[in-house]
């Protein structure tokens, strides 16, 4: 059964976590998925109106929005969970982790699909907005607070607003640690502004 599988998740990525009874009884970010299936499955048998109904009492009660439309894979981890919001279109692969405040919206600008779809293995970092029905990649790692865009490849990283892909495949997002593509920029720059004055001041020597 799903829920099985989502309570060794959480086990598995959060170390405070003491006990599959804990995680059962007292983590929101389960219950909210838990909701989440109970409703998708009424949406599905085409009782929209109860699923929505059951989506918003878990709103209410977790403080997570899950469109009960939304298509989530196996062993979701939501840690923490507060202010998460997943649209109606958006779909979610196995393994995924997401921290609180992460939006998988739209940008108003998109009919018919309209949100995000993340693959397998992807953790999205806290208040973290993923806006537009683009594919963010396996593996992927979104980093706190970013805004992101267009789509991401498997195996990246992505940092900043608006959100630009910073290349770090294999290596674990620790968000301390996490690269600033404005200052990587900045420094390539700095190293070519040099290579050019040293180059201008070849220039000068052969003139004098």
């Amino acid at each position: 059964m799903h829920i099985f599988d989502d309570i060794r998740a959480y086990k598995r990525n959060d170390p405070a976590a003491k006990s599959a009874a804990e995680v059962l009884l007292l983590y929101n970010g389960l219950h909210a998925t838990i909701d989440y299936r109970i409703a998708h499955w009424l949406h599905t048998h085409h009782m929209r109106f109860l699923a929505r109904a059951v989506s918003q009492w878990s709103k209410m009660w977790t403080g997570i929005e899950i469109h009960p439309a939304a298509k989530i894979g196996r062993r979701l981890v939501i840690d923490h969970g507060t202010g998460i919001v997943i649209g109606e279109t958006a779909e979610i692969g196995d393994d995924c982790l997401l921290y609180q405040g992460v939006t998988l919206g739209g940008t108003g600008k998109d009919v018919g699909k309209r949100h995000p779809t993340l693959g397998n293995n992807v953790m999205v970092g806290a208040g973290a907005k993923v806006l537009g029905p683009f594919r963010v990649g396996n593996n992927a790692r979104i980093a706190a607070n970013s805004v992101v865009l267009r789509e991401v490849p498997d195996n990246a990283t992505v940092v900043g607003v608006p959100g630009r892909i910073v290349r770090l495949c294999g290596e674990k997002l620790d968000h301390i640690h996490t690269p600033d593509p404005v200052m990587l920029e900045i420094q390539q720059l700095s190293a070519r502004i040099a290579t050019l004055e040293q180059a201008l001041a070849g220039i000068k020597a052969e003139e004098n």
